[in-house]
C-alpha cells in the first residue's frame, strides 16, 4: 500500500488565486504559512507551503477564503522538476483534496459539491 497524505494548518498569505488551465479546468493556487518550533532551542521558525486545488475544492476557496485567514488543508504532496540556467531545481507542493474554515472570517456556509464538505460558519459554534 502506497500512502502520500500530508494535513497541514496555518494562514493564507495571499488572497487564492482562481486561474483556468489550457483544458478549461479551473484551478485555485494559495500559500499557506505554517508555524513550527526548532526543537533544539525551541525557536519558533515558519513554513511557506504552496497548494493548488482543483475543480469545484478550488472553487470553493477562492470564493470563500482571503489572505490572512485560518485553513486546514488536506491533500497529496507532489514534487515538480525543472531546469533553468543549467541548474535543476525541484519544487514541492500540496495537491489539495479538501479544506475546512479554522476561524470565523466569514459568516457563510458552502457545501463543495466535489468532496460534499460543508463549511458552517464558526461564528455560531460554540466550541470553536
Amino acid at each position: 500500500m502506497i500512502m502520500n497524505r500530508i494535513i497541514i494548518k496555518g494562514r493564507l498569505t495571499r488572497d487564492p488565486e482562481l486561474k483556468t488551465g489550457a483544458n478549461g479546468n479551473e484551478y485555485c493556487k494559495f500559500t499557506v504559512a505554517v508555524d513550527r518550533r526548532k526543537q533544539k532551542d525551541k525557536e519558533k521558525v515558519t513554513d511557506f507551503i504552496d497548494c493548488t486545488a482543483f475543480g469545484q475544492t478550488g472553487v470553493a476557496l477562492a470564493k470563500y477564503m482571503s489572505k490572512g485567514r485560518m485553513i486546514l488543508v488536506e491533500g497529496r504532496m507532489e514534487s515538480s522538476h525543472s531546469e533553468k540556467d543549467g541548474q535543476k531545481r525541484t519544487y514541492w507542493g500540496v495537491s489539495v483534496d479538501q479544506f475546512e474554515f479554522c476561524d470565523s472570517g466569514s459568516n457563510q456556509t458552502a457545501t463543495d459539491s466535489a468532496s460534499g464538505m460543508t463549511v458552517v460558519n464558526t461564528d455560531d459554534d460554540p466550541f470553536a
